[in-house]
């Protein structure tokens, strides 16, 4: 499982799939996830702008990604 290190309370579902580089474009995040190709915590998710937080599993296309906050990290 891939993992995305988020450092602010949320991010929209399209925006996280552009900084994966998951898609190009919003306009293609939109289209996947409108097709149902996304999933949130194993749920299809329908919601574009959906708030996606730490702890959160994003699935698109046999692919995991979890979320995970900035200071989890470590040094």
């Amino acid at each position: 499982m891939e993992t995305f290190v988020l450092k602010e309370e949320y991010i929209q579902l399209d925006k996280l799939l552009k900084a994966l580089k998951v898609v190009s474009s919003g306009g293609m995040a939109h289209l996947l996830v409108d097709d149902g190709m996304v999933k949130v915590n194993g749920f299809f998710e329908k919601r574009r702008r959906a708030k996606i937080r730490v702890g959160d599993i994003v699935e698109i296309s046999g692919m995991k990604i979890g979320v995970i906050a900035e200071k989890d990290l470590g040094d």
